[in-house]
């Protein structure tokens, strides 16, 4: 290699790294010397490295996403009791993780149930399954916490439902 090859490719280093495309640079010198041996096009090489990158990048962003959810561990369908939870059809989930057109049409999913009815292992192994919907667990039980919340207000201070024609009333 002369000293201008190094000096290109300390560059290329250097530019990858500033330019936060990690893959490429770690993939970049195989690929360049598969591409000479081979006598591949600029566009062909340029490509190969896009697609690791993108493909890099999706993986890296799933696994982000999975750890940001902080989906309990083990809550997956094969691990669902469908004997347990019979109100929940078995077939209706497996239709439902077969395919994402839902979430591309923006539809939502809503699970409801009394509580201990696994609403959360099945919303939690349906987001395993498609990898980007977003679950949010709404607490059927707030308004009891609002209500041990609501006692504990002192003199001065509104209740947490009061209108402005409320509060104005109570400040005269």
């Amino acid at each position: 290699m002369t000293t201008a090859m190094t000096v290109d490719a300390a560059r290329v280093e250097l530019l990858l790294a500033e330019l936060r495309l990690p893959s490429m640079k770690a993939i970049w010198p195989r690929l360049a010397a598969q591409s000479d041996e081979e006598g591949w096009p600029a566009a062909k090489f340029l490509a190969t490295l896009a697609e690791h990158e993108a493909a890099d990048r999706s993986r890296r962003r799933f696994e982000r996403h999975l750890v940001e959810a902080r989906l309990p561990p083990g809550k997956t369908l094969a691990a669902f009791d469908f004997e347990v939870t019979p109100m929940v059809s078995k077939a209706q989930i497996m239709a439902l993780t077969s395919d994402d057109v839902w979430l591309k049409s923006g539809a939502n999913l809503l699970v409801f149930g009394p509580p201990d009815g696994d609403k959360s292992h099945l919303a939690a192994a349906i987001d395993r399954l498609v990898h980007h919907a977003t679950i949010l667990e709404m607490n059927v039980q707030s308004d009891r916490r609002k209500a041990a919340v609501h006692p504990k207000r002192g003199p001065g201070w509104p209740p947490s439902h009061a209108t402005p024609k409320e509060f104005e009333k109570d400040s005269d």
